[in-house]
């Protein structure tokens, strides 16, 4: 009888630490985090690798384009398989929030960050600028076009003499391409802005899927002009390509958003990712690798890009952008590709 007493004195505290062990090893479990990105593999890698190195909380990620994973996000909305939504222009965060796939979550390192570059309501924020520009490989030009300046303006991309010489993607599947086409839309109005963008599809070469294709290509010298994000055209050229970079007036500025999804099952270590991407670290660590602009004041961009105040941006209307899309993906595909 007393061996049997001190045999359960003594387990009590064992089966006390185990259960604590266990306890703790399913609270680590809990805290692993899933995430659906949207920007580069290269970026995706570096900011989970810092994530889980601050906070031990363990990460696994699917990388693919936009239009992928908002349709992933927005049918899975009762069951998602993500916790987070990581990069998009706003207007696709905001095409998920109307379709009740987001979870409201207003990070307290959100109240330093301009108000365009937040949802009101918390569906988003906004972790980094974006801005459209032009790239041009000098060489291939040259070789090409040498009595044609080089352009300056979205105008001077409806040269003729440019047929097969321009590469953009392909508006279905990259969120790069779809803010061009609102960029053009909005300047210009609808039907003019339509007559653009019918007129530059026939002299356009390549619509690949994903917004990292237009640098690299523009930068191999496959083709001699290219639209694309500014900063992933600076960073290709920060490389040694031979890209030169041109800012035309009238271009659009959006953000790169991170949202929480609706019925997320890792919902704290989401909230703390989230308050992570709008760090000093997380945004000087992404500005380092891609050359975008923070949104945190205190980050410091890239050396090598260009700010936001050097570039003349239009009143872009991201609540239009996102309620137009279908109409206009759907026009997209019957009368350009």
């Amino acid at each position: 009888m007393r061996k049997n007493i001190l045999k359960k004195i003594v387990l009590l505290p064992l089966a006390a630490l185990c259960a604590a062990a266990l306890f703790s090893s399913c609270a680590k479990k809990d805290q692993e985090l899933h995430i659906y990105s949207i920007i580069h593999d290269e970026e995706t890698k570096a900011l989970t690798d810092l994530f889980t190195e601050k906070t031990g909380i363990k990460v696994s990620y699917l990388r693919a384009t936009t239009g992928e994973l908002v349709n992933r996000v927005i049918a899975e909305k009762d069951d998602p398989q993500a916790d987070i939504l990581l990069g998009g222009a706003s207007s696709y965060h905001i095409q998920a929030a109307a379709a009740g796939a987001l979870e409201p979550y207003k990070s307290p390192l959100a109240k330093s960050i301009p108000d365009y570059a937040k949802d009101a309501d918390g569906n988003w924020t906004g972790f980094c600028v974006l801005t459209l520009g032009i790239g041009i490989n000098t060489a291939r030009y040259e070789q090409k076009f040498s009595s044609i300046p080089k352009p300056k303006t979205w105008e001077d991309l409806l040269n003729p003499a440019y047929k097969g010489e321009v590469v953009m993607t392909n508006p279905v599947a990259s969120s790069t391409s779809y803010l061009f086409v609102q960029n053009q839309l909005q300047r210009l109005g609808w039907d003019k802005g339509w007559d653009y963008l019918i007129q530059l599809s026939q002299l356009v070469g390549q619509f690949p899927d994903s917004g990292s294709a237009p640098p690299k290509l523009i930068g191999t010298g496959e083709y001699a002009i290219g639209i694309a994000y500014l900063h992933a055209l600076t960073k290709y050229k920060s490389l040694g390509f031979d890209i030169a970079l041109v800012a035309p007036p009238q271009s659009v500025g959006d953000v790169d958003a991170i949202a929480i999804l609706k019925n997320a099952k890792n919902k704290d270590a989401a909230k703390k990712f989230v308050d992570f991407m709008l760090s000093t670290d997380a945004q000087e660590l992404m500005s380092s690798i891609d050359f975008t602009i923070p949104v945190n004041p205190k980050a410091k961009p890239a050396k090598g890009s260009i700010p936001i105040a050097d570039i003349d941006l239009i009143n872009y209307d991201t609540e239009k952008a996102s309620s137009q899309r279908e109409q206009v993906l759907e026009r997209w595909t019957k009368e350009v590709k």
